[in-house]
């Protein structure tokens, strides 16, 4: 009998207890952007000074595209000068037109990018001799 009425009395404080309103410590709202944002120009020169590196290997000219593909952007054409300069240093063809074919997906729906860009990389496709996944016929499979 005792132990009926103290669980009665304890679920009985709980729920006066519970329904009281509380006291509550406004929320800290944090601002991670400490840094400053950089310019279109600044992270162009970035990533032409990563892929212009004399030593950059296979291993980095991959990481550094799989992350500049990654992001919500399609390349400017002097970033991927550098990129297809880099592929040549390399002796390494199949990452250059790997390279152009992540550029002609990443256009995505917008049809006129792409043409822009092998117009604008043409010279340097010709000097390197690098053709195109349409002039191999690749673009078709």
């Amino acid at each position: 009998m005792f132990r009926a009425a103290v669980r009665l009395s304890v679920s009985g404080v709980r729920s006066v207890t519970r329904s009281q309103p509380r006291c509550q410590a406004p929320l800290a709202s944090r601002c991670y952007s400490h840094g400053k944002q950089e310019t279109d120009e600044e992270f162009d020169a970035r990533w032409v000074t990563y892929f212009n590196k004399p030593d950059i290997d296979a291993w980095e000219l991959r990481k550094g595209m799989n992350t500049l593909i990654g992001y919500d952007l399609v390349p400017e054409p002097k970033i991927l000068e550098a990129a297809l300069k880099a592929c040549r240093r390399l002796n390494d063809l199949a990452s250059a037109i790997r390279i152009l074919e992540a550029v002609k997906d990443k256009s995505g729906p917008h049809k006129e990018i792409y043409p822009y860009l092998i117009q604008e990389l043409r010279p340097t496709l010709d000097e390197l001799g690098i053709s195109t996944p349409e002039e191999l016929g690749i673009d078709k499979i």
